[in-house]
């Protein structure tokens, strides 16, 4: 098992061996970030800036605007906080080809308390025009995102954590910015995940498996540009969905999942949210925040039966007879239309 912060120090340091151009950047951070891995083989291309985080973003700027590919690094609650001014200006409204890497994020950073529990980060950086906001869910994936963000031409977020995380993915896996990945199959509820999420959202799968409900499970590493045909599609196999996250559930994956479902989704659906409430979280062992905030298994599986049974009545209990009723019109056949009709009933019934 390892942390993705730790699987990011080592494919940093193993992509300096062919890219050339590649520097990094840390804010007195380095054996805490993992970019100590880069710079005890790159020395001349790793500059500690100290503990000037505006800084930081301003000589990446600078370095991008010289043809580097620069990669900044720092815990996430200062990428997003601290140094937003300057991300916001001197790299995404610059479009300037600068990765700004944010470690120990959400509160699984847990003893270190709110200050350093970056629970608002996705939000204010996918909010930026031209950035791209990535986050990968165990080691594998984060070796391989490392190598795509530096390939691609502009901005990025990058969002690691400090836990250590069973693999969910093995050497056969193929990473693509801006596409979804189907972890589990199933056509009762899609349960969609990011980051560590996804290996809690693959526990509740299987409990609800015990209940013979079937849940998809959809990987969403990239959250800016996020996949939304992945997610129309999944809209439509299963009738309701349950976004999972370590972030607030105001402007985080779930905003953005239920901003592609209502302006592009023919039929609504009910969509249930795990993440942090409106709220600054507390000093604790990650595991017993984890419990505080609902993001387990049985929260998350409790919030697919709860979509599960909206969908067949309530707010979105229209759901099943809409989409029937689409499929009939136009129907020359009006016995069929009908028949459509009277199943739907019936399963409201």
């Amino acid at each position: 098992m390892e942390s993705t912060r730790e699987a990011y120090g080592k494919a940093l340091a193993f992509l300096g061996e062919h890219n050339k151009s590649l520097v990094v950047l840390d804010a007195d951070l380095s054996k805490s970030t993992k970019s100590c891995e880069f710079a005890a083989r790159f020395p001349e291309r790793f500059f500690n800036v100290g503990v000037a985080e505006q800084n930081l973003i301003g000589i990446a700027a600078g370095l991008a605007s010289c043809g580097k590919v620069p990669f900044a690094n720092t815990f996430a609650v200062f990428a997003s906080g601290r140094a937003y001014d300057q991300v916001r200006i001197l790299v995404a409204y610059s479009q300037a080809n600068v990765k700004v890497v944010g470690t120990h994020a959400g509160i699984l950073t847990g003893e270190d308390g709110p200050t350093h529990q970056a629970t608002e980060d996705i939000a204010l950086m996918r909010a930026l025009p031209n950035m791209t906001v990535v986050q990968p869910a165990d080691g594998v994936e984060t070796r391989l995102a490392v190598r795509a963000i530096a390939d691609h031409k502009g901005p990025v977020y990058f969002r690691l954590v400090r836990a250590k995380l069973a693999d969910v993915f093995d050497s056969s896996y193929k990473f693509e910015l801006g596409k979804g990945v189907i972890a589990r199959d199933g056509d009762d509820v899609a349960i969609v995940a990011t980051g560590a999420m996804l290996h809690i959202a693959l526990d509740a799968a299987r409990l609800l498996e015990s209940k013979k409900i079937a849940a998809a499970v959809i990987n969403i590493h990239t959250i800016k540009p996020i996949d939304k045909s992945l997610l129309i599609k999944y809209a439509e196999k299963t009738g309701c969905m349950v976004c999972c996250e370590d972030h607030s559930i105001i402007g985080g994956l779930g905003s953005a999942v239920a901003e592609v479902l209502a302006q592009e989704q023919e039929h609504l659906i009910p969509i249930g949210f795990i993440g942090i409430r409106d709220v600054f979280c507390e000093s604790g062992k990650a595991e017993e925040l984890y419990k505080l905030h609902g993001l387990t298994a049985e929260g998350i599986a409790g919030a697919g039966e709860r979509v599960i049974e909206r969908k067949g009545g309530g707010i979105n209990g229209f759901w099943l007879l809409d989409r029937l009723l689409s499929q009939a019109k136009g129907c020359e056949d009006w016995q069929a239309a009908s028949f459509n009709q009277d199943a739907a009933q019936q399963h409201l019934d």
